[in-house]
């Protein structure tokens, strides 16, 4: 028997699914959305009747799949030679900053795999303030995300972005390099809400706030405009998408690096999850970082960072292990507490 459509977002539980649709318009119509993008733009909106507060998962407890039958799309070679090429297009000034990701992947032992499971034993082992679980089998999608990363927050016509750039195991990890980093993308999300918010109205009310997250710290920022008349979900998600924390910049330049130099197509990964209440003309969407998803008989799971010119091979590499570790140990099965 098929699973249910179901979605857990912003600690609501969304379940009588109504519509899917792939036209972001439908996000400025009525009712209570689910919504993802992918890295490369693609768009599902899931409509619900029924809206209610999560409660405790019932259901069927996470198994685990073993620690031994991951695999990655760059192994620590490739991806020191990816951290190298970037430097160099650094120095010919072709860009200042990529975001170098890898896919981490392990077949399923079940078929009959339940994302929403995964995404309690998430809850329990990496709580995360913009957690989303999309479970639409009728529609290939199985996602359940830990993001720490707000992508785009709207109350009315007020947007906020909050883009992470910074990431150690304690704060004192954390380095004039991180700051750099932090600011080149603040200054790329300005830009960005620039194209649909009111003069004067950008902001940066929070500049390399320290947040704590399991397992490590954050350098976060955040910026602020307000929407400019005319302008909605679609005018706001085309201007800013794919986030810049995860892009780099300049974007266009970073986006084709990114092409080149990754194997495999990033997925739902660093793309967008969240909820948009089209009545109330509000929504969260985050930034999907610390998710896993399932496609093609395997989980997945991808993790990266951003490269500068400042940038060691090694440390990146050993960072984009530190942000997957918590998760590969819950999806693994492992009991961790908060």
């Amino acid at each position: 028997m098929e699973m249910a459509a179901v979605a857990v977002l912003g600690h609501r539980l969304c379940s009588g699914l109504a519509d899917v649709t792939d036209d972001l318009t439908a996000l400025e119509s009525e009712g209570f959305w689910a919504v993802a993008i992918d890295f490369r733009g693609k768009a599902l909106c899931a409509r619900f009747n029924s809206v209610r507060p999560a409660r405790p998962w019932r259901g069927r407890p996470w198994k685990g799949l073993p620690a031994d039958t991951w695999s990655s799309s760059l192994d620590r070679d490739r991806f020191a030679s990816g951290v190298s090429a970037i430097r160099r297009m650094i120095a010919d000034g072709d860009v200042y900053q990529v975001n170098l990701t890898r896919r981490l992947s392990a077949p399923l032992i079940d078929p009959d795999t339940d994302i929403a499971a995964l995404g309690a034993a998430l809850a329990e082992g990496n709580p995360a303030p913009y957690a989303a679980v999309i479970r639409l089998p009728g529609h290939g999608v199985h996602i359940a995300s830990a993001s720490p990363e707000r992508f785009l927050e709207r109350n009315g016509r007020w947007v906020e972005s909050s883009p992470i750039k910074g990431t150690a195991a304690t704060p004192s990890g954390l380095t004039p390099k991180d700051q750099a980093e932090n600011l080149m993308i603040v200054d790329l999300v300005r830009n960005d809400l620039g194209r649909v918010c009111d003069y004067g109205t950008i902001s940066v009310p929070a500049l390399f706030s320290l947040e704590h997250h399991p397992g490590l710290v954050h350098l976060v920022s955040t910026v602020r405009g307000r929407l400019a008349e005319g302008c909605g979900w679609p005018e706001l998600i085309e201007a800013t998408f794919p986030p810049g924390s995860v892009t780099g910049a300049p974007k266009l330049a970073a986006l084709g690096t990114i092409g080149a130099l990754e194997p495999e197509p990033r997925g739902v990964y660093c793309g967008a999850v969240g909820w948009v209440d089209a009545d109330r003309r509000q929504g969260d969407l985050n930034v999907a970082i610390r998710t896993l998803w399932i496609e093609e008989g395997h989980l997945h799971l991808g993790t990266g960072g951003g490269i500068t010119y400042d940038s060691e091979p090694e440390d990146e590499w050993q960072e984009t292990e530190l942000k997957a570790k918590r998760l590969l140990a819950v999806a693994s099965g492992e009991r961790i507490g908060r």
